[in-house]
Order: structure tokens, then C-alpha cells, then sequence
């Protein structure tokens, strides 16, 4: 059989409010549907419901801006309430241009706007990361091997823009249970060469093809990948956070 893997989306997951046992949702889902959780699967899932269920939640009434906030939100057209938000979340401002702030989050993601989310969530609110999406990802392996006697691995997701490229992107900003990246260097190709800077970031790459089954309108917030071996690790997340002294763009 030439190499294959299947992404299965998995349907029926109820609104997820703070306090919902986001992993027995999960479980409840794939028995549901007829594709119960096996060994060896990768559960994508994405990062709004992690966050609801944390309690990751803010509403903009409650949020009084700082002179900072103000000042930035008058020359990028943004509210506020908004902008304080996004700085709270923020370790630094990468860039602010054309009504956009790249920030880099407390975890060390550099993105849009801290990853704050404003789209499927109550009006006047907004959605956070996940405090520690690594730890959520342990959290929820442990959940599901519990309820399931079977191992599997997590990523968790959020989409991204990428600089060079237009349109979005899935990406993992938490893990668990595998290696984030495989390495090629010190391989020979197929001339004998061997390969000096052959990286694949494999967490990301299955995050994106999860995210073709589950959609932004879809309601799909998890998709099984199955089929894919992949190599053991409690590595988490953070091999995909580039060295700055490595990074030509910051």
C-alpha cells in the first residue's frame, strides 16, 4: 500500500460554555458518529473551544483602556477596549500598520492581534489563548486516555496569517504527545548530498490539513488525523518558536 493517512472531522459538538469537560465532549462526538478515538490518532482541536472552556473570556464592557490603548487606537481606527486587551496579551508590538497590531503573545507566538478573536463568541466579548495551550493539550490527552484506554496525541490550533503568502492557515500552538518537527539534516538525497537545513514542521502541517475538514462556519472544531506515524514526545510546542537570534524578521 503506498503511504497514506485519512482527517476525519468530527461532527456534533454542543456549544462549549466555561466549565464544559471539553475532552468527554470529544469522546461523547467521535462514538456519535461512528469513528470512536483508536490508538495512534491525533486529535486536532481548535482553540476557541479550549479557551471558552477555560474561561478564557473577556467582555469589552468590562475593559477600561489605558492612555497607551487609547492613543493606539486612534491611529489604527480599533476600539480601545480592544487594543488594551491585545497589549495585555502582549509581550511586545512586533508591528502596527494599516489598522493591523503583529504582536508577540506571553507564549512567544508572534501574530495579528495576540491571537484575540472576536468571531464566534458572545457580542461585546472576546476570546483569548489558552493561558498555557501546551499544559491544555496534557490535560486533554490524560482526559481521553482515561475515557478511552487508548493513547493518542494533541494539537491545538489557531489560525495564523503568514508573511510572504496570502490567505490564512492552521497552525499548532499546543501539544502533546509527538515531536513537533522532524529533521532531515545529515540525510543524503537522492544524489548523495546530505541535507543541511531540511525541517519539516510537522505539527503545523497536520493542523492545516485538519483544518480543510473543519472549516470556520462548518462548526467542526475537531478533526481526527489517522494513520500517521509519528515519533513519541512531551516536547510540546515549543521547538516551532524560532530562536530571535536566528530570526532575520524581528
Amino acid at each position: 500500500m503506498p503511504p497514506r493517512y485519512e482527517v476525519i472531522g468530527v461532527d456534533g459538538i454542543p456549544e462549549v460554555r466555561p466549565g464544559d469537560d471539553v475532552a468527554r465532549l470529544i469522546v461523547d462526538a467521535t462514538r456519535a458518529q461512528g469513528t470512536p478515538i483508536v490508538a495512534g490518532d491525533v486529535l486536532v482541536i481548535g482553540q476557541k473551544i479550549v479557551s471558552k472552556a477555560e474561561g478564557r473570556l473577556v467582555r469589552l464592557a468590562d475593559v477600561a483602556p489605558s492612555a497607551i490603548a487609547t492613543s493606539i487606537a486612534s491611529g489604527t481606527g480599533r476600539d480601545p477596549r480592544l487594543v488594551e486587551i491585545i497589549l495585555r496579551e502582549s509581550r511586545r508590538v512586533v508591528r502596527m500598520d494599516k489598522g493591523v497590531l503583529i504582536t508577540e503573545t506571553h507564549h512567544g507566538w508572534v501574530c495579528a492581534n495576540a491571537g484575540v478573536d472576536q468571531s464566534n463568541v458572545d457580542v461585546d466579548t472576546v476570546a483569548l489563548l489558552p493561558a498555557d495551550p501546551d499544559a491544555s493539550a496534557r490535560g486533554l490527552r490524560e482526559t481521553i486516555r482515561s475515557l478511552t484506554a487508548r493513547e493518542v496525541a494533541i494539537i491545538i490550533a489557531d489560525t495564523f496569517g503568514r508573511p510572504w503568502r496570502e490567505g490564512l492557515t492552521n497552525v499548532a500552538i499546543g501539544l502533546a504527545g509527538f515531536a513537533p518537527l522532524k529533521s532531515y539534516i545529515g540525510e543524503l538525497d537522492s544524489a548523495g548530498r546530505p541535507l543541511s537545513a531540511t525541517i519539516l514542521a510537522v505539527a503545523d502541517e497536520l493542523a492545516s490539513a485538519a483544518e480543510l475538514v473543519m472549516g470556520k462556519l462548518d462548526r467542526i472544531p475537531v478533526a481526527i488525523v489517522r494513520g500517521l506515524p509519528l515519533t513519541p514526545s512531551e516536547e510540546g510546542s515549543k521547538p516551532l518558536l524560532r530562536d530571535p537570534a536566528r530570526d532575520l524578521f524581528r
